[in-house]
């Protein structure tokens, strides 16, 4: 039975905090004026595969004595700059020793958070001298063996041996001609006795290559890997930009055509357009293998196995070395919040039992995804989540991950039916999973330590203090989180609000309401937005006359005038106010219309949603053509003067009367006039700067399908005299649905 799609994410309400009034900088404190005394944190129960348990008692012990400089401390360094976490003091003090604790048993007993992360190097199927060497951990299985074609699937022909922690391991030798004996890509399982007796045949859990023939069953089937001539990386791995700008894709529908598209076709086609547009980063979405296309990739059920609709491994690695070769960094969908409820395929019952990998009943379900819940606590499966990590990495050269469902994952509730108010008692007094954020820790210092400037980024709606705060200081260790309740704000005011009547002091609070020293990623629309249910920013704003007049052939209706010029607006505002980083999903970039739909038994299993039409871009007497320029002069001006990485933000003006809104930022002055009918002359704003103003970008240019009403050519000087609080003004002429970016001399 294939795997159901994941309805939804969890039901719950992003916590917006309030910007500093005095510097509207998007620097932020959240507010809180109880105290609660946090609970104490539970010890891990660990289950060792390999080496010997140790047990600690607190941080100081011999298990973390010998722990670099980088994790001393007590992690109560977040309160310095947020007073508000004083009275959770205690808290931060436990999860940070239970961290070092975790930290210094993998050391103890595995050699280094270094080697435990290279598991994926010993367990699993592996070539050696001597043969094909499988190990696998099933500790509820009685029995166990190897099988496959290579030896017509006989139980008895490869039979393992099991250790006292669960550990099964086998040796296919080599043949005697010394050949490999299980040829490539052949089929093979590994089979189990339960303690009911029961034979069950698995796929292994570390499978790194998987297939389905869907003409056969749904079922995937394990495949031995081991090409004559593996791919070799020809470029190094990029450092991701301080400045990131993420162009979020969809390997299986970056085609035109109503089928699912390969790696080797995004290499071709989808990289150079992304290295055009000035995006310093791809983030592959449904990477990792899933039973259920329309789950968008997050019913995983091999994690260590490149998606096999798209090609092969070593297809992947073309196209992520390619995007090396072009400046661009990788960043993976990294979905370990849940995996497949799918036993035959997938790790559900993996060893005849109901807590292998996961909690044992309610607690190991999801009730809204159909899905199991890891338990995070459990030394084994740490092992196999860190080292699922690593072994993207290392064997694919990802630069970057971004970890969804977090939510999900760092609270008792998921999030379910949970609306966070931003009290921080919903933080720190018994409603967080220590477990997940112990395992989340975990992977952040990891991928930090081992690869300095490596970039994890957290699907977060709860707001959670010290989320994207170093490890070292006591936070959860991401570098980013992404800023969920913008895009929800564009669709309502489209859904709700006339044009006319939006609040711009409500728009400008909602992009700078960020914490403080913790970045974000910002966007419009990603993936979310545009799948069924919804759909896509320029649909909202042009509806079905995207069908009829799209074409330079045809009346700028007043719809399409509008929808084009509110397109580029938002995306300018939301890039240059939202965040730290910038993020959209493939296609948006120049107005794709329509929204995400898979193929499933509800639309008669079509295509015809679930692709890219880049074709629409192409065609030169298409207006999409415009909003692509557009997409490309305001990625490649943030390329020049690097605004998401700047420390000057400064809100000048909101003026809901006006709906204007004014602002510096990365050395740039920022007026958007949101009216739909007004016009200014001479309007006058507030800025830092003396000297002389010209225009860097314009949404009204023509070659923008603008109404060319604003003169690039003039220069505005500046009169030394406090307006908006600031010590210069200029005057300039503002039309209306217009924003204007200026540059000084």
């Amino acid at each position: 039975m294939a795997a159901k799609k994941k309805s939804t994410k969890p039901k719950a309400q992003e916590k917006h905090t309030p910007s500093l009034p005095a510097e509207e900088a998007a620097k932020v404190d959240s507010i809180s004026d109880k105290q609660a005394s946090p609970e104490a944190l539970a010890s891990t129960d660990k289950e060792h595969g390999l080496g010997e348990c140790l047990e600690t008692e607190s941080p100081t012990s011999g298990a973390t004595a010998g722990l670099d400089l980088e994790i001393s401390g007590d992690g109560t360094d977040v309160i310095k700059s947020d007073g508000y976490l004083e009275p959770h003091r205690a808290y931060f003090e436990q999860r940070f020793g239970r961290f070092k604790r975790l930290l210094g048993d993998i050391e103890a007993s595995e050699g280094g958070i270094d080697r435990f992360s290279r598991s994926y190097e010993n367990f699993g199927l592996h070539v050696t001298e001597e043969g094909v060497r499988y190990r696998e951990w099933a500790p509820g299985a009685k029995d166990a063996s190897l099988v496959g074609d290579f030896n017509g699937w006989d139980v008895a022909a490869n039979p393992m041996s099991r250790n006292e922690f669960g550990v099964w391991e086998t040796l296919v030798p080599n043949t005697a001609a010394g050949a490999v004996a299980i040829p490539h890509g052949s089929h093979i399982k590994v089979s189990f006795v339960t303690s009911d007796g029961e034979r069950v045949y698995r796929l292994p859990a570390w499978s790194q290559y998987v297939t389905q023939d869907l003409s056969k069953s749904p079922i995937y089937e394990a495949v031995f890997y081991n090409p004559p001539h593996r791919y070799e990386f020809k470029n190094a791995r990029v450092v991701p930009d301080a400045d990131l700008c993420i162009y979020e894709a969809h390997v299986g529908i970056s085609s035109p055509e109503g089928r699912v598209a390969t790696y080797k076709e995004f290499k071709a086609n989808v990289l150079p357009m992304i290295k055009d547009l000035g995006y310093n980063a791809v983030q592959l979405m449904a990477v990792m293998e899933h039973a259920y296309y329309a789950s968008f990739g997050y019913q995983v059920t091999s994690f260590f196995a490149p998606s096999s609709r798209y090609g092969e491994p070593d297809d992947l690695r073309e196209l992520v070395d390619t995007a090396h070769a072009m400046g661009i960094a990788v960043f993976l969908d990294v979905v370990h919040s849940h995996a497949c409820n799918n036993v035959e395929d997938g790790l559900n019952k993996f060893d005849g039992t109901d807590h292998c990998y996961f909690h044992e009943g309610a607690r190991g379900r999801h009730e809204l995804w159909n899905s199991r819940l890891f338990n995070y606590g459990n030394h084994e499966v740490s092992r196999f989540l860190l080292s699922n990590l690593r072994y993207w990495i290392e064997e694919f050269k990802i630069d970057g991950f971004r970890f969804d469902g977090v939510t999900s994952m760092m609270y008792k509730h998921h999030g379910i039916a949970y609306g966070f108010s931003g009290h921080y008692d919903e933080y720190f007094t018994g409603n967080t999973d220590e477990d997940a954020v112990g395992y989340l820790m975990l992977a952040n210092y990891m991928c930090h330590r081992l690869y300095p400037g490596f970039v994890t980024i957290a699907e977060d709606v709860s707001g959670m203090p010290a989320l994207c705060r170093a490890v070292s200081e006591g936070g959860v260790g991401f570098d980013y989180r992404l800023t969920m309740s913008v895009p929800d704000m564009w669709i309502k005011l489209l859904k709700e609000t006339r044009d006319e009547d939006w609040d711009i002091t409500h728009i400008a609070h909602q992009l700078t309401n960020r914490r403080y020293q913790e970045r974000a990623i910002t966007y419009c629309e990603s993936h979310d937005q545009a799948l069924v249910g919804d759909k896509t920013l320029a649909f909202w704003l042009m509806d079905r006359e995207m069908y009829d007049n799209m074409s330079d052939l045809s009346p700028l209706t007043p719809v399409i005038e509008r929808g084009i010029a509110l397109h580029k607006m938002i995306r300018l505002v939301t890039c240059a106010l939202g965040g730290e980083g910038y993020l959209t999903f493939e296609g948006n970039e120049f107005g794709h219309p329509e929204w995400l739909d898979f193929p499933r038994e509800g639309n008669g299993s079509s295509f015809h949603y679930a692709r890219r039409q880049f074709n629409l871009v192409h065609d030169k007497t298409l207006r999409y053509k415009y909003l692509y320029r557009f997409e490309r002069s305001m990625i490649h001006l943030e390329r020049q003067y690097h605004w998401l990485s700047a420390h000057d933000q400064w809100v000048t003006l909101k003026h809901d009367g006006d709906k204007v809104l004014g602002f510096e930022r990365g050395g740039l002055l920022w007026l958007f006039n949101f009216h739909p009918f007004n016009s200014y002359t001479d309007y006058r704003i507030g800025t830092a700067w003396a000297g002389k103003y010209t225009v860097a970008l314009c949404t009204d240019d023509t070659y923008f399908l603008g109404q060319g009403r604003v003169d690039s050519s003039v220069e505005h000087s500046s009169t030394p005299m406090e307006w908006n609080g600031r010590p210069n003004f200029i005057q300039v002429y503002l039309p209306a649905r217009t924003a204007i970016v200026l540059k000084h001399e």
